[in-house]
């Protein structure tokens, strides 16, 4: 049996030192909220989501990575997708180091 598929979970945008914050923790946690991802109780470092898990570090406030793992591959990408163009994420394979590129929007069809 494989591991689980995991992505690291970075901002775009660089930092003039170190990583670019992805936001706060309660900024996130409550973003994250509204797509049905959120811990199983309060306090704890792990968000469950449709098909995912997000792993927050622990004892951080400003959070500037974290670790996506995918948990149920027929309904994840599908998640996956929406966060990041949402939230304009960058993926990265750790096994790899390569970035995930998502696939573009679809144009509308010419009548």
């Amino acid at each position: 049996m494989s591991s689980p598929q995991q992505f690291v979970i970075l901002s775009p945008e660089t930092a003039s030192q170190g990583m670019a914050s992805l936001g706060t923790r309660e900024q996130l946690l409550r973003d994250l909220a509204r797509f049905n991802c959120a811990p199983e109780s309060e306090g704890k470092d792990t968000l469950w989501g449709p098909g995912i898990t997000i792993e927050l570090p622990p004892g951080q406030t400003d959070i500037s990575q974290m670790l996506l793992t995918l948990t149920e591959e027929e309904i994840s990408w599908l998640t996956i997708v929406r966060l990041a163009k949402t939230f304009g994420w960058k993926l990265l394979d750790p096994a790899t180091g390569r970035e995930l590129v998502l696939p573009a929007d679809r144009e509308p069809a010419s009548p």
